[in-house]
């Protein structure tokens, strides 16, 4: 392992790399330089501790060589507290659309109600009553997905040589089925809200936006100008298998809705379509917008959701087109989550039971 110094095009500055070797990818840029001809003593200070850490540098990577194959962990490697692992974790590894893994790491510090937690203590039994406290704070699959990160992180750790053990590889992830059915709108309850006035009109046109597109409250809330081109929607949404984001053909009640917003823009304004409170604000504001539109159900934001996926299989839409319209990747998530619980109209469909023109005798007399 060799310091190599190369000097920038004008000449006046020095920068280090280190060289394993001669191939490409065996040199590392570190940054670090030093002034060629240094013009006052600020320069030559700067020079002399710019050597220093050049060294450090290369004697930190000799002792990581050095490790593989151990137990060692070097110092500079080791974090004393796992909240900073876990946070560097989520930094490294955090991809776009994707909030279980940050999320997780909220939950953790939640769940712990303190900003230090030393590796050791992390045990087997921390992580099953860390499981048992999501479970009782969430429910459907949010639980099982926090916990499946907080299992990646872990998993990171051993092989970092945190533990000799994965204190977590026999706790097994765990959804926790909500004993509410959620609610879903019918398409003429879809009609009732769009007649409907209510208090607050980005609330209102946010939420039927969403009834028509199928996006996630924070989907909506984010939702920028730039990502709509035309009569297409580019979601927020990646797609697991290509990495490209979901792109949907706007219905033109989306599109009219888009078209009033647009002729309201005032110069400058931010680049959100929508300007929604918090979650919780525009589910109260939804709330009374559903019960002064007749409709006796209680609503939330994701019954858009679940009543866009609902509504196309009614009309027969295949069950994988709804799920790359939602972002998944398989149709599991659609046939297990986002379905029909319960029918539409009950009478039509028990009229479907064989019946004779007339009642038997027998019920009759």
């Amino acid at each position: 392992m060799n310091i190599v110094k190369r000097k920038n095009s004008k000449g006046d500055k020095s920068y280090f790399s280190i060289e394993y070797g001669r191939n490409a990818g065996e040199r590392m840029a570190t940054g670090i330089f030093i002034y060629t001809r240094p013009k006052d003593q600020l320069e030559k200070n700067h020079n002399k501790e710019a050597l220093i850490l050049v060294e450090t540098k290369k004697s930190e990577l000799l002792l990581e060589q050095q490790a593989i194959g151990t137990s060692f962990i070097p110092s500079h490697k080791f974090k004393a507290n796992f909240l900073d692992y876990y946070m560097e974790f989520v930094k490294n590894n955090v991809r776009k659309g994707n909030r279980h893994l940050n999320n997780s790491v909220t939950q953790f510090q939640l769940f712990l109600g303190k900003a230090f937690i030393a590796p050791v203590d992390i045990t087997e039994e921390l992580c099953k009553r860390f499981r048992k406290y999501l479970l009782s704070k969430y429910t459907g699959a949010t639980p099982a997905n926090y916990f499946f990160n907080f299992k990646q992180v872990i998993r990171a750790a051993t092989k970092d040589n945190y533990w000799r053990h994965n204190p977590v590889d026999t706790v097994q992830s765990r959804m926790n089925p909500s004993t509410r059915l959620k609610e879903n709108l019918e398409a003429e309850e879809y009609i009732k809200l769009l007649v409907t006035p209510c208090l607050n009109e980005e609330v209102k046109e946010g939420f039927i936006f969403s009834c028509y597109t199928g996006l996630r409250f924070v989907d909506a809330k984010w939702l920028e100008w730039k990502d709509i081109k035309e009569n297409q929607l580019t979601t927020r949404i990646l797609q697991r298998k290509t990495g490209f984001p979901v792109v949907l053909t706007l219905h033109p009640i989306a599109k009219a809705i888009l078209e009033k917003r647009r002729k309201q823009l005032t110069p400058g304004a931010p680049g959100r379509v929508f300007r929604l409170p918090t979650n919780d604000g525009s589910n109260k504001i939804l709330g009374e917008w559903i019960k002064s539109a007749g409709i006796a159900k209680h609503v939330t934001w994701s019954c858009a959701r679940l009543s866009f996926s609902i509504l196309l299989q009614d009309k027969n839409v295949d069950v994988a087109t709804v799920a790359y319209l939602m972002g998944h990747t398989t149709s599991e998530h659609v046939n297990r989550t986002y379905r029909r619980h319960r029918p539409a109209d009950q009478r039509s469909t028990i009229a479907h039971l064989p019946a004779p023109e007339e009642l038997p005798y027998f019920l009759i007399n």
